[in-house]
């Protein structure tokens, strides 16, 4: 798996703080890693953007960054607004494909959802892992609601020829209700795909080296780490 491509069902669900999370027990196990942002908004020139964060949070990745836009829209909206040149997913794949051979493991990051459009021809995230032929990890919300887009995305990822890699919670509260207890056993169900970990909320609000030495315990052996999803599963069920 030197390509794995990381969507969302939406927008501020944890998916930056989930693709630290995948580095850093990468970078645990003893795997280089390159963190690709396919297109940041609503960031100005001199801010700090999503890979910038992964790696403050995960340590020593390469970051890369097609372009960003200032403007906190869709990508090709806020490209067309700024009047800039939009991303497109020939130029991601090609960007990801590059750091593949120098990397153990590349992590491709969307913005949004899977398919936000990146320019007018409405290219997309899935275009670019349809390229890439990369699995797509599904980073999901964990309480009601959650199961109609995640089957949503699944679905269209098949649609299109591509497989889930699986689905993680991107912020798990300290108290969960009943729906999100119940969604442990359904989200696997209704994305015909493993639930592969579960972030803690408030995950990227701890100080870095305490984040790299969790990270590992959130996520399950297929992405680095010791997660045991079954025993989760079980402790949640109600």
């Amino acid at each position: 798996m030197p390509v794995l491509v990381i969507t969302g069902t939406g927008t501020e669900i944890g998916k930056t703080v989930t693709t630290a999370a995948v580095a850093a027990a990468a970078l645990a196990a003893g795997r280089s890693v390159a963190v690709l942002k396919a297109a940041q908004t609503g960031v100005a020139p001199d801010e700090r953007g999503d890979a910038d964060e992964v790696a403050r949070l995960a340590g020593p990745v390469t970051t890369g960054e097609l372009a960003r836009f200032p403007e906190p829209l869709a990508p090709g909206t806020a490209a067309r607004r700024a009047g800039m040149a939009p991303v497109h997913p020939h130029e991601v794949a090609e960007r990801a494909a590059k750091l593949a051979t120098e990397h153990d493991l590349v992590l491709v990051e969307g913005a949004g959802g899977l398919l936000v459009r990146f320019d007018a021809a409405g290219g997309t995230l899935a275009d670019a892992a349809k390229l890439l032929g990369a699995p797509v990890l599904v980073v999901a919300q964990a309480g009601l609601g959650t199961l109609n887009v995640t089957e949503l995305t699944a679905r269209e990822l098949r649609r299109r020829g591509l497989e889930p890699a699986g689905v993680v919670i991107g912020s798990w509260p300290a108290t969960p209700d009943l729906a999100t207890r119940c969604n442990v056993a359904d989200l696997p169900e209704v994305a015909a795909a493993p639930l592969l970990g579960a972030l803690p909320a408030g995950a990227g609000a701890l100080p870095p080296a305490e984040f790299r030495t969790a990270a590992p315990t959130w996520l399950s052996p297929r992405l680095d780490g010791t997660w045991d999803a079954e025993a989760f599963r079980v402790r949640q069920t109600p």
